[in-house]
């Protein structure tokens, strides 16, 4: 049972406050070892910026006011760096170079074309990419040469393919051809001899997932789940075609790579909704501890060249991501970066708390609990949250929405229904072809356990993308559960949906279709789960949030929900950001968007 917790002097802050609150992402050390790069969106937008380790001046070095930039990497032995950029959330990536003259150039400028960086040959010459210039619905593999900026197509896809890795020596490329989202194969293609060979042939249903190759290409890493419940790592060697267990844990490892100079192996480990790293030294076999290190879990971890320095983010459930650096020898850890509002006292967020509650077939759901501070005898409202998916996860990751309403006096349980990842094989396929019914009633029991937490209220229920379904099935189809339903992006038609998911996820189609059910075979079952065609059932009211250039819930989906419910009398208020894709990166829409969420539970859910 969650206790809990009495504070009188608890500050209420606003929703500006939180979100002027830093959020960072990614982060590539310089070839010297002296400068870091990283993104944020301290300026509004996520830009990029870079940060000196021993003086630790920080610079935004790009100034984009429309569209997030994400910092991909460093030259492999200059300050020049890659960046990715979209229009306005349209997800079309193209990859910049920055000078060190402060110019950008678009590499790869082709109109309607959509880039993925891949990483860096390791001799330094080039770095390899994937393009769908040549075919809307598939990622070909290219490799650019970084002295002339000329590419050369590498790998033609024609089956829809997806990029695994490239060998030290280029010769191998491995590749992943997805059957469903539980079943998977790897091929490697021979350069040398240009043919695509089968690693993994197997029955059943089992997922193999590339990684890395060893230095010298005899060995490809791979991530598995075959007679296990989880993801473990394994190696081949390909010229004998011989497997080796590498590691295995009580969770999903989710991925593994080596150090530039191979010293270490780093795998992230997905352990309980927490993302824990073990780095490896090859040398010894034995595991790199991080002295002094806070509480939290780390991501994106950087190892110089050299392996003597190590750069990673650190965030927790009540404490925004930062930048660390790890001298080895030395044994020096820095905290780079601050990036909690200086007017947000950290006493004052609440740290969640991992739970666990059956559900109607006394399945355990694993579930992420935020309570906010109470006095004794008060009752607060409630949310019930659904992650983005399907086969998503909520995670302890901070995140300021949470702390916002937590601190406004709402209870959030983050629900891990089935059909989350991250809890096994079992649990991620429980809920195919039954979405909107089993995963439905997963989160209506997490609604009765906050009930039984006896100081809730009313309970409304919140979620994004496929969360967003949800929202709309539990109004739907169980009416009468929640009081208020908050619509971010969601699905309202799963038929239209699945027939315009964008061209680039056409290796995940019939992965989704096995999640969800074919639009073009089983239109009468997809049409019973979408939302849009049972309006009349829905009677409580809803706030829909939706990005004008989403590629994946386009807007349509939110107009006719939205439309439907007006023609039904129910109250339903809607926020259309014409700037934004399948997610909000700018500070100013998140703040007047989630500003109108608050009003709005304010008005519907809080009791008078």
């Amino acid at each position: 049972m969650v206790q809990n917790a009495i504070n009188k002097d608890r500050k209420k802050y606003t929703i500006e406050q939180f979100f002027h609150t830093e959020s960072i992402i990614t982060n590539s050390i310089s070839f010297d070892e002296k400068v870091i790069l990283f993104s944020s969106d301290k300026s509004g937008i996520y830009n990029a910026y870079t940060i000196s380790i021993e003086e630790q001046h920080q610079q935004q070095v790009t100034f984009s006011t429309d569209n997030a930039i994400h910092a991909v990497s460093f030259f492999p032995n200059d300050h020049r760096f890659l960046y990715l950029t979209d229009k306005g959330g349209d997800e079309l990536h193209h990859i910049y170079v920055h000078n060190e003259n402060g110019e950008s150039v678009d590499l790869t400028a082709e109109e309607n074309a959509r880039a993925e960086f891949y990483g860096w040959s390791r001799d330094e010459k080039g770095f390899f990419y994937g393009s769908n210039k040549r075919n809307p619905s598939f990622m070909d593999v290219y490799e650019m040469d970084i002295e002339t900026f000329e590419s050369t197509c590498i790998f033609t896809n024609n089956v829809g393919y997806e990029y695994g890795a490239i060998s030290p020596d280029k010769r191998y490329i491995t590749l992943a051809k997805i059957r469903n989202t539980n079943d998977s194969d790897i091929y490697l293609y021979d350069r040398e001899l240009d043919c695509l060979k089968h690693l993994t042939a197997h029955t059943g249903e089992i997922n193999h997932h590339p990684q890395t190759f060893s230095r010298d290409s005899e060995y490809l890493y791979f991530l598995t789940d075959e007679n296990h419940e989880f993801l473990y790592l394994k190696k081949i060697h390909l010229p004998s075609l011989k497997t080796e267990e590498v590691a295995k844990e009580n969770w999903d490892i989710m991925s593994a790579s080596f150090s530039s100079n191979d010293q270490y192996l780093v795998y992230s480990i997905n352990c309980d909704a927490k993302t824990e790293i073990k780095i490896i030294n090859q040398a010894t076999n034995e595991q790199l501890e991080i002295p002094l290190l806070p509480e939290g879990q780390m991501t994106n971890l950087k190892i110089s060249n050299s392996g003597k320095l190590m750069t990673f983010l650190l965030n927790s459930s009540n404490s925004p991501a930062n930048l660390y650096s790890y001298e080895v020898g030395s044994k020096t850890l820095k905290k780079l970066t601050d990036t909690l509002n200086p007017e947000i006292d950290p006493l004052d967020l609440v740290k969640a708390e991992v739970i666990r509650y059956p559900s109607f077939d006394d399945l355990m759901i694993p579930a992420i609990y935020y309570k906010p501070v109470v006095q004794a005898g008060e009752k607060v409202p409630a949310l019930v949250y659904v992650h983005g998916g399907p086969g998503g996860q909520s995670r302890t990751d901070y995140n300021p929405l949470f702390q916002y309403l937590v601190n406004q006096g709402y209870a959030i349980l983050a629900v891990n229904n089935r059909g989350s990842s991250g809890y096994g094989k079992s649990f991620f396929s429980a809920a195919d072809l039954k979405h909107g019914e089993v995963d439905l009633e997963d989160c209506i029991q997490g609604k009765n356990f906050l009930q039984e937490q006896g100081d809730i209220e009313e309970i409304g229920i919140i979620g994004g993308s496929y969360g967003g379904y949800m929202v709309l099935a539990a109004l739907a189809f169980k009416p009468e559960e929640f009081k208020v339903g908050v619509d971010i992006f969601g699905v309202s038609n799963w038929e239209r949906t699945l027939k315009s998911i964008p061209s680039w996820w056409e290796g995940f189609r019939e992965a989704l279709y096995k999640k969800l059910g074919n639009p073009y075979t089983q239109t009468e079952y997809i049409r019973s789960i979408s939302p849009l065609f049972h309006t009349d059932q829905i009677n409580k009211p809803v706030i829909v949030l939706q990005g004008a250039n989403d590629p994946r819930v386009l807007q349509v989906e939110s107009d006719e929900i939205v439309e439907a419910l007006k023609n039904n009398n129910v109250p339903v208020e809607y926020v259309v950001f014409p700037d934004e894709g399948h997610g909000f990166m700018k500070k100013e829409n998140r703040i007047s968007g989630y500003k109108k969420v608050h009003e709005f539970l304010e008005k519907y859910l809080r009791a008078e």
